[in-house]
């Protein structure tokens, strides 16, 4: 898959927030489907249908431990996020301190006159 498809689909599963705060618990460690249902007002159903658009975006992993199939978080796809992003802060870094010099000239020349 494409780079830029890789972060279309993760940027699709991070906009849900039942998915992040799934995310946010796998960050604790590996849980199980009922594990991860337990603080949502919704069917096993709906999470697992979460939990298979994280798993498509490559965002987590499942296991099999007999009967159980543990979910636990896969980072890769969240640096290549944290990558992508690297250029845009560095931009707003750049523009910001240029906002400052341009304010500091001002500063400077208001109390000069």
């Amino acid at each position: 898959m494409a780079t830029n498809d890789r972060l279309s689909e993760v940027f699709a599963a991070l906009a849900d927030p039942t998915r992040r705060a799934i995310l946010a618990r796998l960050t604790e460690g590996e849980a199980t489907v009922n594990d991860l249902a337990a603080p949502f007002p919704v069917s096993l159903q709906a999470i697992s249908k979460h939990l298979k658009v994280l798993e498509r975006a490559g965002l987590i992993a499942r296991g099999r431990d007999a009967q159980w199939r543990p979910c636990r978080l896969d980072p890769a796809p969240l640096r290549d996020v944290a990558d992508w992003m690297e250029q845009y802060r560095r931009f707003w870094d750049e523009r910001y301190a240029s906002l400052d010099t341009y304010l500091k000239d001002l500063q400077t020349r208001e109390t000069e006159q």
